[in-house]
């Protein structure tokens, strides 16, 4: 049997308990073959980025060692950091108790957000207000 990560969106039938508990990794990709990604700076805990994985772009960041997502706009793999060099080196991969979910945490080589920031969460939602203009700019 080969070492390789699992590369399609077929996960081995486990029992709730095998799946919670188990040493089995087994990744719960929903109707649209993905799973939700959060990415955490390893050195600050900073949440960087939330994206969605399918089987392929979880194999490539196991294999590669660089995050890679589905980009759910464009029907595509999508390396973070290709066009702007900001790659995102794994250090770890968590995975939450049903297996649906990951937290990776990395060093980013760069700002993660297309806006420039550090972060894609640059902002809060204040929740005083009343309006539309609810939103204020954090420090990342």
């Amino acid at each position: 049997m080969s070492d390789s990560p699992q590369t399609n969106s077929q996960s081995p039938t486990l029992s709730a308990s095998q799946r919670e508990q188990g040493t089995q990794f087994a990744p719960r990709f929903d109707s649209s073959g993905l799973l939700s990604a959060i990415v955490v700076d390893a050195a600050t805990k900073q949440v960087l980025v939330m994206a969605f994985m399918n089987a392929e772009a979880l194999a490539k960041t196991r294999e590669t060692g660089k995050v890679h997502f589905w980009s759910r706009s464009r029907s595509t793999l999508w390396l973070k950091g290709e066009t702007s060099g900001n790659f995102l080196m794994v250090e770890e991969i968590w995975v939450d108790c049903d297996q649906d979910a990951l937290v990776i945490h990395a060093n980013p080589a760069g700002p993660t957000c297309h806006t420039g920031e550090t972060s894609c969460f640059y902002r809060k939602l204040d929740l005083g207000a009343e309006d539309a203009t609810a939103l204020v700019k954090v420090k990342t």
